[in-house]
């Protein structure tokens, strides 16, 4: 089987600035606390700087977006989430009201970073290092080991119009991916069978992520959230796949996180 160079032309920039945004991002986890609060923060007002300028938002007001888009996450955090939720949402509408154009997909992006952000913090704080490292490497494991695959193995796309690059072999050996780190956490952390299953569920929703941002950026007509990361565009770019993780585990959290089948 022969692979054209040019699929890999991209190969060593991707890995090392990969290799950067996995140490940082390990620290982080490893730290918890104000410190994770804080990278989270940071991140998701980028991400929604990225997001607003993608829709054509002016500068200045992207910029704004952005920093209230931080603050809201970071201070919801620290507060019940009774009130957090509000504070959460009210980041997203100022922005569908300062938007001249695609206020629709803002707003319900912008949701869906700050409840990842929130998701990913109440993870941490709640759960603990090693279901945040499990949640991590299940994404990281499905962007890795489907990129590879795709690469290698090719065949039909999964959605051309809008991933042109995504396959159906990586998809489903993203899955794969998944499950093993599902399979090895189950092993050394006495979790029952049931977090292999979790585990690939988590991968779909990381890949809906990915598809739902890959849409936005056809929609708008760009290549790359922006260029903050060499190989990778943007954070909304590397991070996408964790915004479906997120939310997901967010909403499935205390039912399925909390059993007595996952965590016996």
């Amino acid at each position: 089987m022969t692979v054209a160079p040019e699929k890999w032309s991209d190969l060593a920039t991707r890995m090392g600035s990969g290799a950067a945004l996995v140490v940082l991002g390990l620290w982080g986890v490893w730290a918890g606390g104000h410190v994770f609060h804080v990278m989270v923060a940071a991140i998701c007002g980028l991400m929604v700087w990225e997001l607003a300028v993608m829709l054509h938002a002016p500068k200045s007001t992207a910029l704004q977006l952005g920093a209230l888009t931080g603050g809201a996450a970071l201070l919801a955090i620290y507060l019940p989430a009774g009130f957090a939720l509000p504070i959460l949402l009210a980041a997203a509408l100022v922005g569908f009201g300062q938007l001249r154009e695609f206020r629709t997909i803002y707003m319900v992006f912008s949701v869906m970073v700050l409840m990842a952000g929130y998701g990913m913090m109440s993870v941490r704080d709640d759960l603990g290092f090693n279901w945040m490292l499990w949640m991590v490497l299940v994404v990281v494991a499905t962007d890795v080991v489907g990129y590879f695959a795709g690469r290698l193995i090719g065949g039909p796309k999964f959605w051309p119009r809008v991933s042109p690059k995504k396959t159906w072999a990586g998809t489903g050996f993203g899955w794969i991916g998944a499950a093993i780190v599902g399979a090895l956490f189950m092993a050394n952390t006495g979790a029952g069978v049931q977090l292999i299953g979790v585990s690939v569920a988590v991968s779909m929703a990381s890949q809906m992520g990915d598809i739902a941002e890959s849409a936005i950026k056809r929609r708008v007509g760009v290549k790359d959230s922006s260029n903050l990361i060499p190989g990778h565009g943007g954070l909304l770019d590397r991070f996408d796949g964790m915004l479906g993780a997120a939310v997901f585990l967010l909403i499935i959290g205390g039912p399925i996180m909390g059993s007595p089948l996952m965590l016996r």
